[in-house]
């Protein structure tokens, strides 16, 4: 099964430029997650006769959102956070927005394994919504992925924000501390690793050199300037199923570019 997972940022604009027809053409997913697609679902003209098409988008219009393709219909589906997790932690933060209401989590039930795909709040420049991060958004999500755990295996992909580890930057020195690299959201992030979901890239492939991410800036993508903040997960009963984890920074169309698993299951 090949599962692939794209922040598109905007699938409006990924459609018109032919990049998500392109996109499907070429890598022909079993699975697909997309992060910020920016968008109601009535706002997309899809043609999938292939895929079952579900949507989780934000309150706010052009904002945030995550959507699911998949060929196989799921058992069932959710979005946001159950009920008993929304209430434990106030998604409210410091700018009175709610992330809980930000479309960011869609989750699809299959018959040996749940698939998530997942958005998780940027921290900002000015660190704002760094507390949001570290007391409230980490904890609630790794909450719910070991509840999840509890009755069947998990795989969760998306862009989660954070460089893990310094090899997952270009430049890890000049950035510590900076949103997305710092000790509140790596700490985050090895949350999950001690909890004992795999981070499947590295399963394959070590060292730097590997992102999926660029700014616009100084021509950093083709200099390769760039963050590995889009990942895979999967829980440490799948690790031996996982065949190949992969990034396709050739791929243009959003300034991340889509990762792959692909997984005997």
């Amino acid at each position: 099964m090949k599962i692939f997972s794209w922040n598109c940022n905007g699938i409006r604009a990924v459609i018109n430029k032919g990049a998500f027809q392109s996109f499907l053409s070429e890598f022909n997913p079993d699975i697909l997650g997309l992060q910020e697609t920016k968008a109601q679902p009535e706002q997309v003209e899809l043609d999938l006769p292939e895929y079952k098409v579900f949507w989780n988008s934000a309150e706010k219009k052009g904002y945030s959102g995550t959507a699911l393709l998949s060929k196989i219909q799921p058992i069932k589906i959710d979005k946001n956070f159950p009920e008993a997790i929304a209430k434990k932690y106030d998604f409210f933060d410091t700018e009175l927005r709610d992330s809980h209401s930000e479309g960011r989590i869609l989750t699809a039930e299959y018959e040996s394994f749940y698939f998530v795909t997942v958005y998780t709040p940027n921290s900002k420049g000015d660190l704002s919504r760094l507390p949001l991060r570290k007391n409230i958004w980490d904890p609630a999500f790794l909450d719910y992925v070991k509840f999840l755990e509890k009755t069947k295996p998990v795989i969760f992909c998306g862009d989660l924000n954070v460089a893990h580890l310094p090899e997952d930057l270009a430049h890890p020195e000049s950035n510590e501390g900076t949103h997305g690299y710092t000790e509140e959201e790596r700490a985050g992030f090895q949350s999950f690793i001690d909890a004992g979901f795999i981070d499947t890239f590295r399963l394959f492939t070590k060292g730097n050199g590997y992102y999926t991410w660029w700014t616009h800036w100084a021509n950093a993508r083709a200099r390769n300037i760039g963050w590995r903040i889009d990942y895979f997960l999967v829980s440490s009963s799948l690790m031996d199923k996982i065949k190949s984890a992969k990034i396709y920074p050739e791929f243009m169309g959003s300034d991340h570019c889509p990762i792959s698993i692909e997984i005997d299951i």
